[in-house]
């Protein structure tokens, strides 16, 4: 073989240059993956997920709601509890304000999740919202709790004044950490109020329960009843609606299954 031929075989075998640019960003791509689902699985650690860029609120953006793990189920201590989170509003009709019912907006959306084999993320939304804000409150000082349990709805600067009225008892990052999901609750819960009772809708208000199960060492007892829900409340707030958020897709999902649940789970009660 002449040396001329075996320099073109070298050639011809070698990746184009832009092959091995791809490779070198889907080997970035999936070190980055792996080394943000360690940091969040794992053990918490405050500055190790500062390493991540944008640190823990960069981490959390990244991670929800795709990615979003829990090893939770497992023993030492596996989740043992049900979270549910429940939306009514005030609504105007003709000059006429009313308080509506309760709306268990958890209930409605796991009928998503029932004869699915395939069931979508939008399924547990509200879950994943509820164990987030009981989490946020349960941080709070008996003071601040007697703040969040006021109603804050009027004008546009009602966010501001009850942020400046939670400062005032001090725990500056526990409050901005609640602040934030209960910001969150209250978009969730608009979507809610909107796709139920349409235009009518004045403010709203959002309740989160959580239920444990039966304690392992009663599960056998024929009269063994379920624990009473714990309860983290606040008052009446005024509806957020964000610019990236779609009320009538929500709504175009959401009803039905309201409608669904009206007619036969909530009838049943």
């Amino acid at each position: 073989m002449s040396e001329t031929s075996v320099s073109r075989d070298d050639h011809s075998t070698g990746r184009p240059i832009w092959i091995r640019v791809l490779a070198i960003i889907a080997t970035v791509a999936a070190a980055t993956h792996i080394a943000a689902s360690f940091l969040w699985i794992g053990p918490y650690s405050e500055g190790a997920r500062s390493l991540f860029p944008g640190g823990q609120s960069g981490l959390s953006a990244y991670m929800l709601p795709i990615f979003g793990q829990s090893w939770s189920v497992f023993a030492p201590e596996p989740i043992n509890g049900d979270y549910s989170l429940s939306v009514r509003a005030v609504t105007e009709e003709n000059g006429q304000t009313r308080a509506t019912e309760w709306v268990n907006a958890t209930e409605v959306e796991t009928r998503m999740l029932t004869h699915n084999l395939l069931p979508p993320r939008a399924a547990i939304q509200s879950t994943e919202l509820a164990a987030r804000f009981a989490g946020a409150w349960q941080e709070l000082s008996d003071d601040h709790r007697v703040i969040v349990e006021l109603g804050y709805y009027s004008g546009e600067d009602w966010q501001p004044r009850l942020r400046e009225k939670l400062l005032s008892y001090g725990g500056e990052e526990v409050v901005e950490r609640y602040l934030a999901r209960e910001d969150q609750a209250t978009r969730y819960a608009t979507q809610v109020a909107r796709a139920v009772w349409g235009d009518a809708v004045v403010t709203v208000q959002f309740e989160v329960k959580r239920q444990n199960v039966i304690p392992f060492d009663k599960r056998n007892e024929p009269d063994a009843v379920r624990p009473a829900p714990s309860h983290y409340s606040t008052g009446w707030r005024g509806q957020l609606v964000d610019t990236e958020q779609s009320s009538k897709d929500f709504s175009d999902v959401f009803a039905p299954l309201y409608l669904q649940w009206s007619e036969s789970d909530r009838g049943q009660r």
